[in-house]
């Protein structure tokens, strides 16, 4: 019913977000005995309209976008709400995004924004954050392990010390990092600036992993290149 909505431009795409609230006739803090699902499909412009750009990072040392034990996993309203302020902040101060610390000890990575952060190290390994209840377990995030396998790259989760990651893109052991999420698919970082301190990330261009691995997802997504992974399904 809603095809002629899906725009057809390089780089554009339908994005389709499943949706729930609650809708019992009453306010009040307990969970509803009734709820409207809906999903919305909303047209979307090119993500990079000037093309795939590196972006510098905030890391977060005061604020907490979630704990372990709460909503930090789920895509709900409240992550983002609580996602603000801080990224105001990092936007005053020239950055474009918010790398976020849990919640206990403030040292160990989480996310990146809205999406899943990644780093590459020595040109073969792509380690991320391991799933901790308070990172959300992204499709994107699922899809780029798994391809990074396939094309034969060393995948790890691990709880990874933002001061361990300091020292190692320091010592140029991190050559590449980026974000992956829907809308952007895969976000290179050219570097982190935390506590005062900023570091760049390799020679403060896109990586060579971080294109070929953004190429080989979205030339899936769009039909350009085969399907290795068996992911596409075709709507009629």
């Amino acid at each position: 019913m809603d095809k002629e909505w899906t725009p057809h431009a390089e780089g554009t795409s339908l994005y389709i977000r499943p949706t729930m609230i609650a809708t019992d006739a009453h306010l009040g803090v307990s969970a509803s005995k009734t709820y409207l699902y809906y999903v919305l499909l909303s047209p979307s412009g090119a993500y990079y309209a000037a093309g795939l750009a590196p972006v510098g990072i905030y890391v977060e040392d005061s604020y907490v976008r979630a704990v372990r034990g709460g909503i930090g996993f789920a895509k709900t309203g409240g992550n983002y709400a609580a996602s603000i302020l801080a990224g105001v902040k990092a936007k005053h101060s020239g950055y474009a995004q918010v790398l976020w610390l849990d919640g206990v000890h403030q040292r160990y990575i989480e996310e990146v924004g809205a999406m899943n952060m990644m780093f590459v190290y020595e040109d073969k390994k792509i380690v991320t954050p391991v799933l901790n209840g308070s990172i959300l377990p992204g499709i994107t995030r699922d899809s780029v392990l798994k391809l990074a396998k396939k094309l034969g790259l060393e995948t790890e989760e691990v709880r990874m010390d933002i001061n361990d990651v300091f020292a190692d893109i320091k010592a140029g052991k991190i050559t590449e990092a980026f974000g992956t999420g829907t809308a952007a698919v895969v976000s290179p970082v050219n570097k982190l600036c935390f506590k005062g301190e900023e570091v760049g990330i390799g020679d403060g261009g896109i990586g060579k992993l971080t294109m070929k691995l953004y190429d080989t997802l979205t030339g899936i997504q769009f039909g350009k290149i085969d399907d290795p992974m068996d992911w596409i399904v075709k709507v009629k």
